[in-house]
């Protein structure tokens, strides 16, 4: 498994004009081809007096879906500089469907290269990119003697806590990016004396929006 890598979180859309021309940019988190497709259905209905639907999306990990649609433009005009867009910001797991509502004037190979991609990237703008981490979910406990040692130690190596526990001790549910398992534990063992215990539950993907920890 990859241990880090961005998606998009939450969609958006966002609108430019160039020349009369209407750009109108539709993003959306996709895990598969098939929900890729539907969307770009979905956009076509919604938009069904447009005269294009521009489409490009990646898939997986390492990218390994990665489609395109040109739909009536000329050939590497809208769908190729759409996708350069969403792989040039190492974006994963994203639809974008950009609809161009013609304004009379055409704008030429170059143009709409530029219009195309500006589509995507003010769309983005309106969207929630996160960068998705794998993590051991480590369940820490320690004497309340310790407590203030061992969140310092975990301030200081920016581990998010998922859930605290009060009882004749302190126990602690965090999240240890993966690169930091070997060091982290040797730290809480060593910053602590050797009085917190470490019980290693899961790997799981998190991601942090607003400063807030949203399990993926």
């Amino acid at each position: 498994m990859k241990e880090r890598y961005r998606i998009l979180y939450k969609g958006g859309e966002g609108e430019i004009t160039e020349k009369k021309s209407r750009f109108i940019a539709s993003l959306r988190p996709v895990d598969s081809e098939e929900e890729a497709m539907a969307f770009i259905a979905e956009i076509r209905k919604k938009y069904w007096d447009a005269r294009h639907h521009c489409s490009a999306f990646v898939i997986g990990e390492q990218n390994e879906v990665a489609r395109c649609s040109d739909d009536g433009e000329p050939a590497q005009t809208a769908g190729r500089p759409m996708l350069d867009v969403l792989t040039g910001r190492e974006i994963h797991n994203a639809c974008a469907v950009v609809t161009r509502y013609f304004g009379g004037t055409l704008l030429g190979t170059g143009g709409l290269v530029r219009a195309y991609s500006g589509a995507v990237q003010a769309g983005l703008e309106n969207c929630v990119v996160l960068e998705k981490c794998l993590a051991g979910r480590w369940k820490i406990t320690v004497d309340y003697g310790s407590l203030g040692r061992l969140q310092y130690i975990l301030a200081e190596a920016k581990i998010p806590v998922l859930e605290s526990e009060y009882g004749e001790g302190v126990a602690l549910t965090v999240l240890v990016p993966s690169d930091q398992t070997g060091s982290s534990e040797k730290k809480l063992i060593e910053g602590t004396n050797g009085r917190c215990k470490i019980e290693k539950l899961d790997f799981v993907y998190y991601g942090e929006d607003e400063g807030n920890i949203i399990l993926l």
